[in-house]
Formats: C-alpha cells, structure tokens, sequence
C-alpha cells in the first residue's frame, strides 16, 4: 500500500471512528452530510478520495472542524502541538461530543486571539493585552492549554 492509499485508508478510519463516538449510524451522517450512504462508506472504508467539499460536509454533520479532517487529508499541513492536542481531545472517551466542541471552539478562539494576526498592545475580552508574538517561534509561554499537557 503507498502513502497516498494509507492516507485515505487513516482518514475514513477517522471519519468512522468521530462517527461513533457521537453514535452517528452511516445513513444518519449520510442524510446529514448530503452525500450517499454507498459514497460514504467508500469513503469510510478508505476507497474513495473526498473533495475538500465533501470533507466540508462531513465535517459539519459530525460537528467537527474542517480543518481537522483537511489536516487528515493531508489538504493542510497542522501546526506543530495542533494536532496532537485536538486529536487527544477527540479521542477522550471521558468527554460527550457536545463538550469536545465547545473545548474546540474554545481553543480555536484562543488560537486566532493569540495569532501573529493580533496586533500588540490590543486588549483581550478579558482585559489581557494580546502578545502577537506569542506561539511565532513555538514558545508557548503561560498558555493555560499549553501548559494542561
């Protein structure tokens, strides 16, 4: 089996495994995804290759970001530490797919708060002035994620 093969296998498997964690059946994603059953479970069992659009759809029928099925893909490369972070967080079986969200969009809010976009001395909603620089050359500094692994 080549890379490319493997990477589509790993990615339905992902899809698979996000489905039933949420205990989504097939037909249930499929119907919420507007794509076939047959397709999806291509797609699943690692025999089709989605466009980054289908990805998009799943995506949202499993409430999960793009981006993350994207990165699976291999259509985006992961940040270095994004990865491993949102992946251990997807896997927990301690957490319902309700609170995995809200930890994703928590985090993803605090990614884009933090990143070289934020301008240095702007104020967060919590009174914390924005570091632009922070996370630019890798360093975390006092991150309360960072510092939860």
């Amino acid at each position: 089996m080549n890379e490319l093969e493997s990477r589509w296998r790993d990615l339905g498997a992902f899809i698979r495994e996000q489905r039933q964690q949420g205990h989504v059946s097939l037909r249930k994603l499929s119907e919420s995804a507007g794509i076939s059953n047959p397709y999806l479970s291509q797609i699943e069992r690692g025999l089709r290759k989605p466009s980054a659009e289908i990805l998009q759809q799943i995506a949202k029928a499993l409430r999960i970001s793009a981006e993350t099925l994207y990165v699976q893909a291999g259509i985006l490369e992961a940040r270095e530490g994004d990865e491993d972070f949102v992946m251990a967080l997807l896997r927990d079986p301690l957490l319902h797919e309700e609170q995995k969200q809200t930890l994703l969009r928590i985090y993803q809010s605090f990614v884009f708060e933090n990143g070289p976009a934020a301008p240095v001395g702007v104020e967060g909603p919590d009174g914390v002035e924005v570091d632009s620089d922070a996370g630019a050359d890798g360093d975390q500094g006092d991150h309360p994620i960072a510092d939860a692994g």
